[in-house]
Formats: structure tokens, sequence, C-alpha cells
């Protein structure tokens, strides 16, 4: 047993530096800048835009500062306004599949879909969810109420304050990836060792056959649910590895997982909003499943026509 806990250690650690080198300097960068015209300009650039998606200019300040630092620096931003519930939903669901891009989408893409491809999937999907949920919903129009939140802000004096912020606030992030990591590698190396890997991808095997991809893809799908798209990448790197996950399965995993993942964090975290939180759940699993099946037949009759062209090449 402790031979398997030192496996799954060692494990962890491989996969934690992987994520540390990407996740510490974009984070250092991006809290940096929040403390620069950057960000603002950005805010004032997109805010014109912000009626056509069903909301106010204020909206942009949300929807940047979610997609730069993450979910709750939105949520910060929009408990400091007076939105509508129908615009706090529109941007909780344009956030549940966008935020933290700068981060989450260069972690992504060490599988090895281009960063600027994730960000890309993730963005056109948070702006259609926008629109159609303005264009159907005509209700949502009572101010929301936000509980017992209580907006919060830092304030920095110095660019050596603000330096020191930045790599506090990407040592707090690396320090939470490790709580998470190493437990999670280890539990997989029992899992693997043990046979319980194998029973949990055969449980899961109808689903991920669905969607395209083999049972020994089922892990890395219910990993990246559960604890985010940066952890189902760091499993999906393991997996690759370890079990012989393809390099097609994978990239499906990582399609699914750019439009659902960290189902209960992401979920739970808009609860204190004053918004419907069940529907941003149903949306964003029945997005990753609609556009990972698409994903997956087009890229299956794609193979299909290359492999009969190069068997007619071939007589």
């Amino acid at each position: 047993m402790f031979g398997i806990a030192s496996r799954g250690l060692k494990e962890g650690a491989s996969v934690f530096l992987v994520l540390a080198k990407i996740i510490f300097p974009v984070t250092v960068i991006i809290t940096i800048l929040q403390y620069t015209p950057v960000l603002p300009f950005f805010i004032e650039l997109i805010a014109p835009f912000m009626h056509v998606l069903g909301l106010s200019g204020e909206a942009a300040m949300p929807l940047v500062l979610g997609n730069a630092l993450g979910l709750y620096a939105g949520i910060g931003a929009i408990i400091s306004f007076d939105f509508t519930v129908k615009e706090v939903f529109i941007m909780a669901m344009m956030l549940s599949f966008s935020h933290n891009i700068f981060v989450e989408s260069a972690v992504a893409s060490r599988v090895g879909v281009s960063w600027w491809l994730v960000s890309l999937i993730r963005i056109v999907l948070a702006i259609l969810s926008a629109l159609i949920i303005n264009l159907v919903w005509d209700g949502g129009a009572e101010i929301a109420q936000y509980g017992f939140l209580a907006s919060s802000e830092v304030v920095l004096h110095s660019w050596g304050a603000i330096v020191l912020h930045g790599f506090k606030t990407a040592l707090m992030a690396i320090v939470q990836i490790s709580l998470i990591i190493f437990p999670l590698m280890i539990m997989m190396q029992f899992l693997r060792e043990l046979g319980f890997l194998h029973k949990i991808s055969k449980l899961f095997a109808p689903f991920t056959k669905m969607l395209g991809m083999k049972e020994n893809t089922s892990f890395t799908l219910v990993a990246g649910m559960i604890v985010g798209l940066s952890m189902g990448a760091g499993v999906m790197i393991q997996a690759v590895k370890e079990d012989g996950v393809s390099k097609k399965d994978t990239i499906l995993a990582l399609i699914f997982l750019v439009s659902c993942h960290a189902v209960i964090e992401d979920t739970v975290v808009f609860i204190p909003l004053g918004i419907p939180v069940w529907p941003l759940l149903f949306i964003r699993f029945l997005t990753a499943v609609v556009l990972t099946v698409i994903v997956a037949v087009v890229w299956n009759r794609m193979e299909k026509t290359q492999k009969g062209r190069k068997l007619k090449y071939e007589h």
C-alpha cells in the first residue's frame, strides 16, 4: 500500500510541476494587469456591445474580470452593481463557459489542442448562450437579490505592493492545486493498481461510447467534471501516459470538459446571486454532450473517408 501511495505521490509531483509552470506566471501577470489600464481598456472596448447580449454596459466589468481572473472575481464585480435577474443569469451562463480563460486554456493546451482554439470555443459558447437566453427568456426583469454577499476589493498603493500581491495570489493558486492534484493522483494510482479504475471505466462505458470515446476515457471525464478543467487536463496528461488513452479520445474529452467542468463548484457558487442554478448545469451538460457528439461524428466520417481513399489508392 505504501508503494502504491509513493508512486501516486511521484506522479502527482510530475503533474503538479506541469500545471504550476503555466498557472503561476499567468496568474501573476493577470493579477498585476487588473491594477493597470489594460483591463479597464478592454471593459470600455466591449461595453457598447453588451446590449446585443441583453446586458447593460456595466456588465462588461464582471465579464472581463471573470474571464481574466476567475469566477470569484466576476461574481465580486456582479454584486457591485444592481443587475436584473435575467442579466445575472446571462452573465453566470457566460462565465460558466469562459471563466479564467487564460489559465485554463493554457493548461488545457498541454493536451495537444491549441490554446487559442480552446479559448475560441469557450468564448463562442458564452456568446451564443447569451444570445439564445436573451431571445427566448422574457422574464427576469426584477432586480437580483444577492443574499449575504458583499463586494470587496484589495486596495494597493504602490507597484511593489501590486507585484507582491500578484505573487501571493499565484502562490495561493498553486497551493490550492497541490491540495487537489496530489490526493487525486494518489487515488488514481490506487484505483489503477487495485483494478477499480477498470470497473469505473466499465460503469461509464455507455456514456463515453455515446460521446465517441473508448471506456478508458471515463475517469478523465469524471475527474474533470468534478475538479475542473485545469485538473482535468492534468489527469488527461497522466491518463495518456498510464492508461493508453488515444489522442482522439483525449481531444474529445477536452472538448466535453471545455463546456462542462467543475460542475459542483461552478454551479453552487452562483446560488447566492439569487438566480436559478439548475438551468445553468443542464445547459452546460447538454451543450457538452451535443458539441462532443458532433465533433466525434465529423471526425469518424473524416477518418472513414481518408481510409477509403487510401484503400482506393493502394488498389
